[in-house]
């Protein structure tokens, strides 16, 4: 039991004396310390608790719902990815070119009362003259139309021309420079299959809503009016639902490649195959219509009608180029019947008289969409050389085009 005690003792009295010379070699360290900073050596540095630290760019600015802090606000470079970067560029760019087209119809119902219908539908905005892109099956048949400005500044909206051939219309409204943001044209000739693309428009009413994707294909065709069809088409897999039409497809860098004009649904809605008009017709044919209200096509004065024996040529316009050149169409002949003591008359169509087109400047052509197609590609004034097969003769026919009347 002494024994015991004895240790204890000691090793109270062995704790007391380490203590005592760790404090006072502490306090002769600050000493020494103190006066080499006065000395100018080595400046004392004070120690302040983490508690009453400055702030710095990595502290936290705020807090979580538990209380604990939350991560430093990062930069633009560290909260979004490049891909997403670009979206956002995109968008901040044109936005402001977009318009919001709203339309009032007035028709007879089935009971043959009047009935007012609404729609919506996208634009672009041309220059700062007030020119408004969109398709002519958005404001066809309006009786007012209304565009809505980025501003959400409404203005009534004039009617300067259309083309129903590419679905192509322009409108004009009267409103400040200063609010009018023009949308820059691109080029569609570099256009590539999986190249990103951007939708801009009013679906279902929602302003100015991007959606993004890719170019699925080229060169589609869609169904246009007299049995044409619109060519160059660009196929696309953004969504693009009701309200989008007459908006503009964009690239990467923030230029107008396409307008939105169709989707492939059997509801109605998006599926994600939608279609828009290329950038290089859009070119081609607003420059008329601002100029002329209507586009100036070359007119060769052949009704061509597609038969057993190919493409031939039905009817040809009294005085026209066709008829000028030489060329034969379809012969309508008179005959008298007897029939008992009655005599008739009837008139029957001869088609066997008239000319077989086979191609137009040395290419062949096999539908009313590909001559057309071929001799649009001139200017009024140009000739165009037809190939024709008569009584199975074939012969080159020269013809001065003029514009359609």
């Amino acid at each position: 039991m002494n024994h015991y005690l004895f240790v204890c003792m000691a090793a109270a009295i062995a704790s007391a004396f380490v203590a005592s010379t760790h404090v006072n070699g502490q306090v002769r360290g600050e000493a020494r310390t103190q006066v080499r900073g006065r000395e100018g050596t080595v400046p004392p540095r004070p120690i302040r608790p983490p508690a009453i630290r400055e702030r710095t760019a990595t502290s936290p600015s705020s807090f979580r719902f538990d209380g604990t802090p939350e991560p430093p606000e990062l930069a633009d470079a560290e909260l979004f990815t490049p891909e997403e970067q670009r979206n956002i560029a995109v968008y901040e760019r044109t936005n402001r070119s977009v318009v919001n087209i709203m339309t009032r119809t007035v028709r007879p119902d089935f009971m043959f009362h009047i009935e007012v219908a609404e729609g919506s539908g996208s634009g672009s905005i041309l220059d700062t003259r007030g020119h408004i892109l969109t398709n002519l099956h958005v404001i066809e048949g309006a009786r007012e139309i209304r565009v809505t400005l980025h501003t959400g500044a409404v203005y009534e909206a004039s009617f300067v021309g259309e083309d129903p051939l590419n679905d192509i219309a322009v409108l004009k409204i009267d409103a400040p420079q200063a609010d009018l943001y023009p949308v820059a044209l691109g080029d569609a000739t570099g256009l590539r299959v999986g190249q990103r693309i951007y939708a801009l428009g009013n679906p279902f009413g929602l302003e100015r809503t991007l959606t993004t994707g890719i170019i699925s294909s080229l060169n589609r065709t869609l169904p246009s009016r007299n049995e044409r069809k619109m060519k160059s088409i660009i196929q696309i897999d953004a969504a693009l639902n009701r309200g989008n039409s007459g908006g503009p497809l964009l690239n990467s860098r923030g230029q107008l490649i396409g307008m939105n004009t169709a989707i492939a649904s059997t509801t109605g809605e998006n599926t994600g195959v939608g279609f828009a008009i290329p950038v290089s017709t859009i070119r081609r044919v607003i420059p008329q219509l601002i100029q002329n209200g209507r586009v100036v096509r070359p007119d060769i004065g052949i009704v061509a009608v597609h038969t057993d024996r190919g493409l031939v040529i039905g009817r040809l316009t009294r005085g026209g180029p066709g008829e000028r050149a030489g060329l034969q169409g379809f012969r309508l002949i008179r005959e008298q019947m007897q029939r008992g003591p009655y005599l008739y008359e009837r008139t029957r169509v001869d088609q066997s008289s008239a000319d077989a087109i086979l191609a137009v400047d040395g290419q062949p052509v096999q539908s009313r969409d590909d001559f057309h197609t071929a001799i649009e590609r001139k200017k009024p004034g140009e000739d165009a050389t037809l190939t024709i097969s008569r009584q199975g003769k074939t012969r080159d026919v020269k013809i001065r085009l003029e514009p359609t009347r």
